[in-house]
């Protein structure tokens, strides 16, 4: 069309901004070019679509206009969305490597007395891309099942560069610490397996250190309500089976939550080298992950210097006491991938329950092609996502403003994105730009405990597709959206003897 271009989108709030490109995002993500072929879909001749000029740099999050008082998305473009949704379609995973690899920086750098080791906690978004783009900046990988372990040798890690913390121990754990993967018991009787498939061996215990803090009490994995760790008092038992079995524990682990108050954080890290100093030749001590990370704006995100430099004056007054220098390592999520991530999704339907008879309890929906198979926190937890809404054809200062509830595509009441805050039952709708059927909706912090958490196939949707953006904004598929004959191909039909 004619006219001039859109013009920026104003600056997104402080915890939503992205990050600057620096020299290790352009090493960390030059592997990409010789991996997977990025993607440039030129635009269909007489196309409509008015889109920045080409003085705004594809690698700005600012693209198109947007009313002051609805949030702009984090890091998709008007002329980003298009490009991708005519390669892979919608809805679409999608991840900005750059925030990926800025974010994996701030870790690396938290303070520490002794040596460092950051292990992803990729149970957060396992995709094989996003582990490549962490292993190449030194990032170890912290495994929660022995599935996990398999993946990440999968995607290239050796295996002493993976440690094991599960609710399950794997049957096979002896073959996996053959391999030189790390184990943390995280219960007595886990120990005991342990112990029975691997006598003499080195190992890791992850204690429950009686406090525990989460974002909500479904995230919040430590204190008495918990089962994940060796509850505190149990330390005599827990020497008896090392006596019992040979074992040597070297590495002390606590982890209390996603979304834990840095202040307890603080707090069990001295709960923590407490325990430490019960076993002599422990010479690592995990504190874990579950970093505030604010997706909304005004909400806090953790500080990892700020939280950190208390840590780093324990080790070094535990060196003195005890004569022992401990290794500090970390297990970041959350903190690594959810605002590095977005679900590109389109408005396929729209619907309104507003009239005489609803009065005020009326309400206006929007329906996306995405849902719970999708992102599940909102049905879950209650879970708040920034959301957006972008025109596929003109510009978003060409429209106004209204209230919606955004609902799912599954066939589920719960299936909800506009939620209230830890009330998954309860609408509260959202001031977005005015949609239209057909536009784009862009579902931002949705890097973490997405994709990965997705409630698979629920009415036969298939899995989308997930991209990579890389240090210029170039768009690579990094998995393909899933086919009918890829959701079958487990199934097996009924035989002819089947009576």
């Amino acid at each position: 069309t004619g006219g001039s271009p859109c013009p920026p989108l104003p600056s997104s709030p402080a915890n939503c901004a992205m990050p600057l490109r620096t020299s290790a995002a352009l090493a960390a993500l030059a592997f990409l070019a010789a991996t997977a072929s990025a993607f440039r879909a030129p635009a269909a001749a007489g196309t409509s679509l008015r889109v920045a000029s080409s003085a705004v740099s594809r690698s700005s999050p600012l693209s198109v206009a947007a009313p002051a008082n609805v949030l702009a998305p984090r890091f998709i473009t008007q002329e980003l969305a298009n490009e991708i949704a005519q390669k892979v379609g919608t809805p679409a995973y999608v991840y900005d490597g750059r925030a990926l690899t800025e974010q994996a920086e701030k870790a690396l750098a938290f303070p520490n007395a002794f040596g460092l080791t950051v292990r992803f906690a990729m149970k957060s978004c396992p995709n094989r891309a996003v582990l490549q783009l962490f292993q190449r900046m030194g990032i170890c990988i912290d495994a929660s099942s022995g599935y996990e372990i398999d993946r990440a040798m999968a995607a290239g890690f050796e295996p002493e560069q993976i440690s094991l913390s599960s609710q399950e121990m794997p049957d096979n754990i002896a073959e996996f610490v053959a391999k030189g993967a790390e184990v943390n018991a995280c219960s007595v009787e886990q120990l005991k397996k342990f112990g029975k498939a691997c006598p003499g061996s080195k190992v890791g215990l992850r204690f429950n250190p009686g406090l525990g803090s989460g974002g909500t009490g479904k995230t919040n994995v430590g204190g008495p309500s918990s089962s994940f760790g060796i509850w505190h008092e149990q330390l005599p038992q827990v020497k008896e089976v090392l006596a019992e079995y040979d074992l040597t524990a070297v590495r002390v682990h606590t982890h209390i939550g996603s979304g834990s108050d840095p202040a307890v954080w603080q707090r069990v890290a001295s709960l923590s080298l407490a325990l430490a100093a019960e076993f002599p030749e422990c010479t690592a001590l995990n504190l874990g992950g579950g970093y505030k990370t604010g997706r909304m704006p005004g909400e806090p995100s953790t500080d990892l210097a700020t939280v950190g430099a208390p840590v780093k004056e324990l080790f070094e007054k535990f060196a003195v006491e005890h004569g022992r220098e401990l290794t500090l390592e970390i297990e970041p999520g959350t903190f690594l991938v959810a605002n590095a991530g977005s679900i590109l999704a389109t408005v396929q339907d729209m619907t309104s329950t507003k009239g005489e008879q609803a009065g005020a309890d009326g309400r206006d929906f929007l329906k996306l092609d995405c849902g719970m198979t999708e992102i599940a926190r909102p049905s879950l937890y209650g879970a708040q996502h920034p959301i957006a809404i972008i025109p596929r054809e003109g510009c978003v200062d060409e429209r106004g403003t209204a209230s919606y509830i955004v609902s799912g595509h599954c066939c589920e009441s719960g299936d909800l994105l506009t939620c209230a805050p830890d009330e998954p039952e309860t609408l509260q709708a959202r001031q977005l730009v005015e949609a239209r059927v057909g536009d784009f909706c862009v579902i931002d912090g949705a890097g973490a405990y997405c994709s990965g958490m997705a409630t698979k196939n629920y009415n036969s949707f298939p899995e989308a597709a997930e991209v990579l953006l890389d240090s210029k904004g170039q768009p690579h598929v990094v998995r393909v959206p899933q086919t009918l004959e890829q959701m079958l191909a487990n199934e097996r039909p009924l035989g002819d003897d089947f009576a």
